[in-house]
């Protein structure tokens, strides 16, 4: 027979009444704690959607590591279904983000990460000047986010994170031109040959002439690329 418990929360139980990854079944949550499985069933949903669990088959129910971005993203899409200027509202708070924790963020890079950078840098040339070029766009978020990695806090990273899907989602990743992506990717090389040098002044002086591109592009007003 099931308790007459009204006061159960699935966020509460997933954050502070589970000690293993793993979660028990809605059939047994439902019994233990004295509600509905559809009850239930609608609440792990909303935990799906913030990307607290995910549920398979095989495995059940297990709780996820805590990440920030899809909870931003889902409100960030959804505000820029209603007005596609959010967009570059977001963006702006992306660059502040970034200015603001560059420093912490170069200075904990490692040589490995350095040398990741690099070849990210390289990979992007390369792709550039192949016939017919292709656009490094992977390589471009990869690039911005291996740069604050080790910054050890979940929001700015899921912030950050949230942007670039985003950034795709609204068609940036496309072809902006062969000039204005050699001129982005010539300046990418000078950050990380900075960061490689230990010129942190010098790389954020550089990582702000890497916003001002965006001055070059037609359009600003309506779009953001980087």
């Amino acid at each position: 027979m099931m308790k007459a418990t009204t006061s159960f929360h699935f966020l509460d139980y997933l954050a502070n009444g589970v000690q293993d990854e793993r979660l028990p079944s809605l059939e047994a949550m439902s019994a233990e704690h004295g509600i509905s499985a559809s009850v239930l069933r609608e609440q792990l949903q909303v935990a799906r959607a913030l990307g607290l669990v995910e549920v398979r088959p095989r495995t059940g129910i297990r709780r996820l590591p805590y990440s920030f971005a899809p909870a931003v993203s889902q409100s960030l899409f959804y505000a820029m279904a209603r007005d596609a200027h959010s967009f570059d509202q977001f963006a702006d708070v992306r660059r502040h983000l970034e200015r603001a924790y560059w420093f912490e963020a170069v200075e904990k890079l490692t040589r490995e990460d350095i040398a990741e950078l690099r070849q990210l840098v390289t990979r992007a040339q390369q792709m550039l000047s192949d016939t017919p070029i292709q656009v490094p766009h992977s390589e471009h978020r990869q690039l911005h986010l291996a740069i604050y990695q080790h910054v050890a806090n979940p929001f700015v990273i899921g912030l950050l994170e949230a942007y670039w899907s985003a950034y795709e989602a609204v068609g940036l990743n496309r072809y902006t031109g062969i000039d204005y992506l050699e001129q982005v990717w010539a300046v990418h090389d000078q950050i990380v040959t900075a960061i490689a040098a230990g010129d942190f002044d010098l790389g954020h002086r550089l990582l702000n002439d890497h916003f001002a591109l965006i001055e070059q592009l037609p359009g600003r007003a309506a779009k953001e690329s980087k």
